[in-house]
């Protein structure tokens, strides 16, 4: 889930609207083939605090084109939550409390993104895939791997452009391996819970993201960039359209600039 928060402040800013207008390094998250778009190295760092600063969220990436025809990215993110108590050794067998058998441990969360992108057929027609590894831990208690792959397509034509994100579209699988030591010495503090080791398999399934895009020349030195996207999942929810063969959760962005150089957004 931590891969749905999204990177860019700019992107975020409208709304993650951005699937069928991204066109730079931070293509390597929103939709791979819009690294067509770069012309000369390029780079994005990113921090946010969530949960009042519990939680942070650190993203970095790097793009580079290869020729005119094709380019190539990589990604980190982790998301994590530091410093957390681990009290399960506080309490004895005896009821005695004992504070120096407090220890920290981090939660997090890491996805490592290797993409690429070229033109096909047509030079307004783009193509990319995203290969991403997944890391999880949970301090010295469980750890997992996963990995998956996300495909995404442009189309340009005069001032409308079209995007499609078909993300984890192999499904993408996490496989879990728990400290059964650490397991044990919690699994009967509470009375019918935490009997049994969860689960160890992981699985996020398909998601499907649409956009539609239009620019406009207001004049010479103001343009306005709309996009409307449709982020689509296969099961029901709570989405604003649900039925349960799937829910659409629709965002749209808009992007107004001046002279190329300073932009408001809003979503």
């Amino acid at each position: 889930e931590f891969l749905n928060i999204g990177v860019d402040a700019a992107a975020l800013g409208m709304s993650k609207a951005v699937v069928a207008s991204t066109n730079n390094v931070n293509s390597i998250y929103w939709n791979p083939a819009g690294l067509v778009g770069i012309k000369d190295y390029q780079g994005s760092l990113m921090h946010a605090d969530y949960f009042a600063g519990i939680a942070n969220y650190n993203h970095a990436a790097f793009a580079m084109p290869i020729d005119k025809e094709s380019a190539l990215g990589i990604s980190i993110i982790r998301f994590g939550v530091d410093d957390i108590l681990n009290t399960t050794e506080l309490i004895d067998r005896e009821g005695n409390i004992d504070f120096n058998k407090i220890n920290l441990f981090s939660a997090a969360d890491y996805a490592f993104n290797i993409a690429y992108a070229r033109n096909i057929i047509l030079k307004n027609i783009k193509f990319g895939v995203n290969a991403k590894i997944v890391r999880r831990t949970i301090g010295d208690f469980a750890s997992s791997w996963g990995f998956g792959f996300d495909l995404g397509i442009q189309f340009e034509k005069n001032n409308w452009k079209f995007g499609l994100m078909a993300r984890d579209i192999t499904t993408t699988f996490n496989s879990w391996a728990i400290n059964t030591i650490e397991f044990d010495k919690i699994k009967n503090a509470i009375p019918g819970q935490n009997q049994e080791l969860p689960e160890t398999t992981e699985i996020t399934k398909p998601k499907l993201q649409i956009g539609i895009a239009r620019s406009f020349k207001v004049n010479p030195l103001f343009s306005l960039l709309t996009e409307i996207d449709l982020n689509i999942r296969f099961t029901e929810t709570n989405d604003i359209l649900s039925s349960e063969y799937g829910s659409i959760d629709p965002a749209i962005g808009f992007r107004l600039g001046y002279d190329d150089l300073v932009y408001l957004r809003a979503g």
